[in-house]
This record gives structure tokens, C-alpha cells and sequence, in this order.
């Protein structure tokens, strides 16, 4: 079982998802980042927002799930294996990525839980109970 952890601290991928927004928008994208970005889907149950990212040959301990202001940022190293090759077509990718997705709302963090399994990481997001305030007149 993987945890999905809240974000404490400044900065952090976040931070670096932001500034590298603002560095290529305009005329030319002017930053080059090594990190590669796999598939992602986020869907909406009624009970819960579920984002699955498909990425094989992973380690459920080779993920960070990190969850800060209703972005939730996953993202790895994909080690290449140590041999000798000769490619001669080349489309899987190796080193780290990185995918960070908006919320639509907000999630209740300690239920929330993520599973790898057959190439996919899930993360389930169990969606937050609206409080009712009541008013007296």
C-alpha cells in the first residue's frame, strides 16, 4: 500500500510545476525538463476522485504520492536496466517523471489510500463531506 502524503514545507515540486508554467508560457517554451510525464486519467465516482497513471515495471516503493492545495503530485524513477543495447527503436521511458493533477475538490487525506497493480497506479480519493452551518436568526 502506498501513502498518499499531504505536503509540508515551502517549495517543493509544486513550486517547480508553477515556475516552469510561468517560464513557458508566451511564444516559445523556453525550459527543458528531464522529468517525462506518463499517462494520466483522473475520473469522478460519487463517492470519491480516483486518478490511475500508467506507468509498468515499477516498485510500489519506487512512487511519491504527495498531495498540496488540491494538486496531487505522483511521480518516480524508472530505473533502465545496467546492459549493453543496441536500439533500434526506442519508446519506453527511464529516470524520473512526474505528473501533477488538479482536484476538482477537496479530498479527505487520511482515507485516502493508492494501490500499483499491473502497470497502473490507482489513488483513491475519498471525496470530503460538505459541513453544514447553521444559521440562527
Amino acid at each position: 500500500m502506498i501513502t498518499v502524503k499531504p505536503k509540508t514545507g515551502r517549495g517543493g515540486v509544486m513550486a517547480e510545476r508553477r515556475r516552469m508554467l510561468v517560464e513557458t508560457i508566451g511564444w516559445q517554451v523556453s525550459v527543458q525538463h528531464p522529468a517525462w510525464s506518463p499517462p494520466t486519467d483522473l475520473f469522478e465516482t460519487q463517492s470519491a476522485y480516483i486518478v490511475r497513471v500508467e506507468v509498468a515495471g515499477m516498485r510500489e516503493q519506487d512512487f511519491s504520492v504527495i498531495l498540496e492545495n488540491n494538486y496531487l503530485t505522483i511521480s518516480g524513477n524508472r530505473v533502465e536496466p545496467h546492459e549493453r543495447r543496441a536500439y533500434h527503436q526506442m519508446e519506453v521511458r527511464f529516470g524520473g517523471f512526474s505528473t501533477v493533477v488538479a482536484l476538482p475538490g477537496p479530498v479527505e487525506i487520511k482515507a485516502s489510500r493508492a494501490e500499483y497493480a499491473d502497470g497502473f497506479l490507482t489513488v483513491n480519493l475519498p471525496k470530503t463531506n460538505p459541513s453544514q452551518i447553521s444559521i440562527k436568526g
